[in-house]
């Protein structure tokens, strides 16, 4: 993982195959205060970390990768930014690392081609076969259930 400032490399993956490098301006880092762990000193240290990006006018990826980003990626908001939350570190460098790594965990998913269709299939005639078999033995078996006459 690259470090926090720097340029995110998104190694390669399903639907990146080379790889991409998100320049570093492309991202917009906030910082404020955490709710999680951390004792007195949360109350004084900005370590909660927002980080935000804009798929539809990255230079890291074709217009394909784009348009599908801009398609699957969840919880775009109104100006078309994916925003990550990382507040689970006492350090404002780890929750830097770490919304750097979910970033990419999203970019990776969003990214990843569709699966293929299901193509549909028929029971075997032999499996057919079995079934029947299997339903009446089970019909036979219940039927011998039934109340034992006197004759």
């Amino acid at each position: 993982m690259t470090e926090p400032g720097q340029d995110l490399v998104v190694p390669p993956g399903p639907g990146l195959p080379s790889g991409a490098t998100i320049p570093a301006a492309e991202l917009t880092e906030r910082f404020s205060r955490s709710p999680g762990p951390g004792g007195q000193s949360v109350n004084t240290t900005d370590s909660r970390v927002e980080l935000l990006f804009t798929p539809a006018t990255s230079s890291a990826f074709t217009d394909d990768q784009r348009t599908r980003l801009v398609s699957r990626l969840p919880g775009l908001d109104s100006a078309g930014q994916v925003s990550v939350v990382a507040s689970e570190h006492r350090s404002q460098h780890r929750n830097r690392v770490a919304a750097r790594e979910r970033l990419v965990a999203l970019l990776h998913a969003a990214l990843a081609p569709p699966p293929p269709p299901r193509r549909p299939t028929k029971p075997s005639r032999s499996s057919q076969r079995r079934r029947v078999e299997e339903k009446k033995k089970a019909g036979r078996t219940k039927a011998l259930r039934g109340r034992v006459r006197d004759e």
